[in-house]
């Protein structure tokens, strides 16, 4: 697992923020470093209250960026708000919303479930894990030694969970696992009852709320992709989002990476949702620098990105995990990972801001599910992409409110939107 760094700016609102990200960290199986230098990556929560401290961030970013030799994540205010300065300032990071923080330290391992699979419900926001283990073998994840095989409770459970969350106030439920897509292979014959699981949900449980299922690997979601698209279209109360983590768009690297699907699969994931529904997300991950990467390689992991243009993206530079089989493979050199980091990650703004950008001028509704910054909150829409209300305290909005709202500008990886009347619409 991951030794990671972190330093926190600003009010206790950032520092509460930390405790999260801290938390989600640790019980992932990561644990702190001893200082930037010896940490695989370090997190920087960011205050941008003054002018001075803004230069105070950057200095401490460079500094940070120096001294330490993996990843370096940048968060927090100044990051939400002027995360280009960063880029121009030509440091290298990854500048990300406090709750993809977590699972950017992955480094592309699957993600680690409680320890005893139950339900969360943190204010209107239900965590649901609806099973532990995966059925992958990828040499660079060292998550699955602590999990083992996938290990699926009866669809009627997850079912019940899904409703005792909804009774107990949850307006959001978030369906996690190392891999939904593979829910109930050792139930069924090698089949991912996923779609049946989400169809109960919904047609099931009264009430008003949404759902967003959590990463699920290509291979799980090929074999039922066309029934799981359509469980999609058929359902309001799905977000039209999933995380398929492609990793690389070289079959060779897919190969000793061990990732079991290829590229051609996901592509027929992508097109089965793209098929079924008019407005959705693609999320994805991409680590480069795998040691067998080779520059090939990275142009076809490039082209890719650039061929199914996800919304929402997530890139890590490999590190290596102890015990794994990818740790014994010599390594490329750090400058030409970050290089490799760095091309993409600029083209996975260019990608994302031009999502965001046709986001202005549509109206949504959009469920609102945490506090913002000063005045404002924020909620998703029925894509789960990030919806910013500035002002929504002063008009009188609360977190677990559908609001209808009309996307007015964006900042390359959340939107604003402006509250529109039900009555306008009608008009």
């Amino acid at each position: 697992m991951a030794r990671y760094h972190i330093e926190t700016y600003g009010c206790t609102s950032n520092r509460g923020e930390t405790q999260q990200i801290e938390q989600a960290l640790r019980e992932g199986g990561h644990h702190p470093a001893d200082g930037p230098e010896s940490a695989d990556v370090a997190i920087l929560n960011t205050c941008t209250v003054l002018e001075k401290t803004e230069r105070n961030m950057l200095q401490r970013a460079k500094e940070l960026d120096e001294e330490t030799p993996a990843d370096l994540v940048v968060t927090g205010c100044m990051a939400l708000a002027q995360g280009d300065e960063f880029r121009d300032a030509d440091v290298d990071a990854e500048v990300l919303h406090w709750d993809d923080v977590p699972q950017h330290v992955l480094n592309g391992e699957c993600p680690t479930v409680t320890p005893d699979t139950e339900t969360v419900l943190n204010g209107v926001v239900g965590i649901l894990p609806i099973a532990r283990g995966c059925m992958s073998d990828c040499s660079y994840c060292i998550t699955k030694q602590a999990t083992g095989r996938i290990d699926s409770p009866p669809v009627s459970e997850n079912v019940e969970k899904a409703r005792a969350l909804v009774h107990a106030g949850a307006k959001e439920i978030r369906i996690t696992g190392q891999d939904t897509g593979v829910y109930g292979w050792d139930r069924n014959r090698g089949t991912s009852l996923l779609p049946e699981l989400l169809d109960r949900i919904c047609t099931e449980i009264d009430g008003e709320f949404r759902v967003r299922v959590g990463m699920a690997n290509p291979k799980g979601l090929h074999g039922v992709r066309e029934e799981l698209a359509a469980v999609f279209a058929e359902h309001d109360q799905l977000y039209n989002f999933i995380h398929a983590p492609v990793q690389s768009g070289s079959d060779d690297v897919l190969a000793d990476m061990r990732r079991q699907h290829a590229v051609d699969e996901y592509l027929e994931v992508v097109e089965a949702f793209d098929d079924a529904l008019e407005y959705w997300t693609l999320s994805t991950d991409f680590i480069v620098g795998f040691p067998t990467e080779d520059p090939a390689d990275h142009e076809q992991s490039m082209a890719l990105l650039r061929e199914t243009r996800p919304e929402k993206i997530n890139v890590t530079r490999f590190s290596k995990r102890p015990g794994t089989d990818a740790a014994d493979m010599k390594g490329l050199g750090g400058q030409t990972k970050k290089d490799r980091s760095k091309a993409m990650t600029e083209l996975k703004m260019d990608v994302t801001g031009a999502a965001y950008e046709d986001m202005v001028g549509r109206t949504s509704e959009v469920l609102l599910v945490e506090d913002g910054t000063d005045e404002s909150l924020v909620g998703y829409d029925e894509a789960y992409r990030q919806v910013v209300i500035a002002d929504a305290e002063d008009r009188g909005l609360e977190i677990g409110e559908f609001v209808d709202v009309e996307i007015t500008s964006h900042n390359t990886v959340y939107a604003f939107g402006e509250p529109v009347e039900r009555a306008a619409l009608a008009d």
